[in-house]
């Protein structure tokens, strides 16, 4: 597995996820920024991953939804704030309705994921930032931590 660490620092408000892959940035980028890639990886195994909207533009939004085992579908919305193709993108994470649209009463997150050069392959850092430690422990207490995990874990396979 491509996953090297995943440390939470709760100082900080930040789940940081480092993981190592075998393949140029271009290519790891390229999982980002395709909708049926993306959808291969995003989310566990237990819970597929289907894109509806992919803007990945500032000012653009990712809609998405995962399905569970039982057919349940959540859903999720990326308000992306800034790109530098292939090398970055940010985004705010949040919670979303069947529309697409953000659920107010629910913790987001802003997320960041830099692609850099690393010992001949390329790291990619996923950090996730919380608004407060309430916002933070209940996103961790859904299994956030052991989701991404999982769900990076995908990415091998795809390169």
């Amino acid at each position: 597995m491509s996953v090297t660490s995943l440390d939470k620092d709760l100082d900080a408000l930040s789940l940081t996820l480092i993981a190592d892959f075998d393949a140029p940035a271009e290519r790891v980028w390229d999982l980002w920024a395709d909708p049926r890639k993306l959808e291969r990886w995003w989310g566990p195994p237990t819970h597929p991953a289907t894109m509806v909207d992919h803007d990945l533009t500032p000012g653009g939004a990712v809609t998405y939804y995962m399905t569970s085992p039982e057919g349940e579908k959540y859903h999720g919305r990326w308000n992306i704030t800034a790109v530098d193709v292939p090398t970055s993108l940010e985004f705010i994470d949040t919670f979303a309705d069947s529309d697409g649209k953000p659920v107010d009463n629910m913790p987001a997150s802003t997320t960041r994921m830099r692609l850099s050069s690393h010992d001949g392959k390329t790291r990619m850092e996923l950090q996730a930032v919380f608004d407060s430690r309430e916002q933070m422990d209940q996103l961790l207490g859904m299994g956030m931590d052991e989701g991404l995990k999982l769900a990076v874990g995908q990415m091998d396979a795809l390169l």
